[in-house]
């Protein structure tokens, strides 16, 4: 399983040479690359912070598709999620949709930034609460003329804040069992890859942030050498790659990657 580490600044992909994923919504601050990104990355669409805050997508799919071909000039991105719809149900509340309405968006999206930028690697995601709605939403893709099983990568959205319970397990192993070995977790921290990250691709993780707020573990060397200069670690990229380190040495069948600092 390929590890991305999650990153909330866009210099890091010029930095570092282990996968990386990256939110939209930080890259629109800024727009411009000072140098080519030296790793492999994908980019978050940033849906989870777009509907709760405006309980609808504000960025049309034009503006997206043009910012994405522009991050696939700039090199290394590998693939882009769609502006899907998270169906937690305080999303649900936040919107006044339905889980089904919320599916239809997020598969329609995808249909249409494909048919508009055939060229751009916009990946399918799946979106549900319960074993239910995630088989409905394979449905809904099926039923437009998608076969899942032979996309290259399928994201599995609306776990990350439930990761660690069984019924994410049963669906990852159902999602798994009908065919779906190309699966990406969207946030999945330890706690998930221990249930089922052998069932998954690939996955992402920002966990090292809250853990380098929250003073786990040392602080990087940087910021020991310059005591006082900041608060925490949130924002380090050497704290994030020796965090990264010891996840990967885990073995949670992670692929490994060399550090760069």
């Amino acid at each position: 399983m390929k590890f991305y580490l999650g990153v909330h600044e866009a210099p890091f992909i010029e930095q570092t040479t282990v996968p990386c994923f990256v939110s939209y919504k930080r890259l629109i601050k800024n727009p411009t690359m000072t140098r080519e990104p030296i790793c492999e990355w994908s980019l978050d669409s940033g849906g989870f912070s777009e509907i709760a805050k405006h309980g609808e997508w504000t960025i049309t799919a034009e503006e997206y598709i043009a910012d994405v071909g522009k991050y696939i000039d700039w090199g290394g991105l590998e693939w882009a999620a769609p502006q899907d719809y998270m169906c937690e149900p305080h999303m649900i509340r936040k919107t006044g949709l339905s889980v089904a309405e919320h599916q239809q968006r997020t598969v329609d999206n995808f249909i249409l930034l494909r048919d508009e930028a055939p060229d751009l690697p916009f990946i399918p995601v799946l979106q549900g609460w319960n074993m239910v709605d995630y088989k409905n939403c394979l449905e809904l893709y099926t039923e437009a003329g998608i076969d899942l099983a032979k996309e290259n990568t399928v994201g599995v959205g609306s776990v990350c804040r439930r990761q660690h319970t069984d019924e994410i397990y049963a669906i990852m192993s159902q999602l798994y069992e009908s065919g779906l070995h190309n699966l990406h977790g969207f946030g999945v921290k330890i706690s998930g890859l221990k249930k089922y990250g052998h069932l998954l691709k690939s996955s992402d993780s920002m966990a090292w942030s809250y853990a380098a707020r929250m003073g786990v573990g040392d602080r990087c060397d940087w910021c020991k050498a310059n005591p006082g200069r900041r608060k925490s670690c949130s924002n380090c990229l050497a704290y994030a790659l020796k965090w990264r380190e010891k996840v990967v040495s885990q073995q949670f069948g992670l692929q490994d990657r060399r550090v760069w600092l």
